[in-house]
């Protein structure tokens, strides 16, 4: 009767997924529903205790890098930069490499810290218009943009600065940077993969075309990058290499505990202190984005001029809305980490090895809740504590868990429901049944890399 109970609120939060409710109004009702029937005289104290103290604690934390890295990637499309950068790579890839030209694009972008959402935005009236070139059907560039934008560079390659890749660094006290050896594995075997299926779906396709009577045909995109490229790609180089010097030297600035005294602050009741392995990967990549954001300012100021208050204004919504919802869905995993149903599944659940066990049950929870962030933070939000155990028991560096939960976070969490995939179908006029099966192999690249790395690991002790 346990397990019901616990489960109950979990059903309930993945139907309001799937019907696209807000999951901010729904997720405390979710977690309520658990506790109301254990105990009504509970739901109060776990509420404001639980619920809403870890959804605070959420928002402390991620907030600003959701903020920088929405206005980061506002900046990169209403500057030029993001398309400068993309013209410029199928002006040298060509239509016969149409395939190729789109996920390296959107990878570049991605991993240079533009949010994957905008990276949709962006790219798609360049894929379009490659495609209609190229004779290659509508229906692939869902796959090219969730191979580019959803996969290797959201979680797995070393020092990408999607959200994905930093949540882990407070639970475990790593960087943005773990086990880049095993990163570099799981991300060349997605994308070497992930072009071979996509490659032989275009053959398969044979004489088919582009298609016609297609809806949201984007306008045909300008010919030639609009600023230099070595402009256009200095933010993303910024963001990258800044992120890594400062992950090497917040540690050495500050120390293990970084403090802040009432004697230089004499309005403060009780000291500052906060340890710096938790906050030294999100100081970092915060770092890096603000100086980036002022570049693009600094060199573009006169084109941004006319569309960057709202355009930020947009970027600052959307940052909200997304931080809420995680932070939500992380206050409901506090609260259901805390039933004895669930301890009692956690219990049964358990394998040996403690990052196969990370990878399950965080593969599990990104693809009940649709959200490789959220179902991330659930898995870490109810299990981190035996997550870092095992794993110390058993030798295996954080940085390998880091890792592995990281790219787990980014395989089942792309399910018919998720955020990304309903906004990349929008985005390009087409529906499930057309483009969805290829998204969904996609899928299962992911998923196999997660477990190649463990392998690799657990065969060489490579990190």
């Amino acid at each position: 009767m346990d397990i019901i109970i616990a489960l109950l609120g979990l059903i309930f939060l993945i139907a309001v997924a799937y019907r696209g409710l807000s999951i901010v109004m729904f997720a405390p009702v979710a977690a309520m529903i658990p506790v109301l029937l254990m105990d009504p005289s509970h739901v109060p104290q776990v509420f404001s205790g639980v619920y809403m103290e870890r959804m605070v604690v959420f928002v402390k934390n991620y907030f600003p890098v959701f903020m920088l890295g929405a206005i980061f990637g506002k900046l990169m499309e209403l500057s030029g930069f993001a398309q400068a950068i993309i013209a410029a790579v199928i002006a040298r890839t060509g239509s016969r490499m149409s395939v190729a030209a789109i996920v390296l694009v959107s990878a570049l972008l991605t991993y240079g810290g533009v949010s994957l959402f905008v990276v949709v935005f962006a790219v798609y009236p360049f894929a379009a218009e490659l495609f209609k070139q190229a004779g290659i059907p509508k229906r692939l560039i869902p796959a090219c943009l969730a191979l580019g934008a959803f996969s290797f560079t959201m979680d797995a390659l070393p020092g990408t600065p999607q959200i994905q890749n930093i949540i882990p660094t407070t639970f475990f006290g790593t960087t943005a940077w773990a086990a880049p050896w095993l990163g570099v594995i799981g991300g060349v075997f997605i994308f070497v993969t992930g072009l071979v299926y996509l490659q032989w779906r275009v053959r398969k396709a044979g004489g088919e075309g582009y298609g016609t009577g297609h809806i949201n045909e984007p306008a045909a995109p300008p010919e030639g990058p609009p600023v230099p490229l070595t402009l256009a790609l200095a933010p993303l180089f910024v963001v990258v290499v800044l992120n890594k010097l400062f992950s090497l030297a917040i540690p050495g600035l500050f120390g293990p505990t970084a403090v802040t005294t009432a004697d230089k602050f004499p309005g403060l009741a009780t000291q500052v202190s906060l340890k710096t392995d938790t906050v030294a990967a999100i100081w970092s990549l915060e770092a890096a984005l603000l100086v980036a954001i002022v570049l693009i300012v600094a060199t573009r100021f006169r084109a941004l001029r006319p569309t960057m208050g709202e355009g930020t204004k947009l970027a600052v919504s959307g940052a909200m809305l997304a931080a809420m919802n995680t932070a939500s869905e992380y206050g409901f995993g506090a609260v259901i980490a805390s039933l004895p149903g669930f301890l009692a599944v956690r219990d049964a659940i358990q394998v040996p090895n403690p990052l196969v066990n990370s990878a399950i049950v965080t593969n599990v929870l990104a693809g009940i809740t649709g959200s490789a962030s959220g179902g991330m933070s659930i898995a870490l939000a109810a299990m981190s504590g035996h997550f870092v155990e095992t794993a110390n028991a058993a030798g295996i560096p954080l940085e390998v868990l880091h890792r592995v939960t990281a790219m787990a976070s980014g395989g089942m969490d792309t399910l018919p429901h998720n955020g990304a995939v309903i906004t990349c179908l929008a985005v390009t006029g087409l529906t499930h049944r057309q483009s969805y099966g290829d998204i969904f192999a996609v899928m299962l690249l992911k998923i196999a890399a997660c477990f190649l790395v463990i392998a690799v690991y657990s065969l060489t002790g490579i990190v």
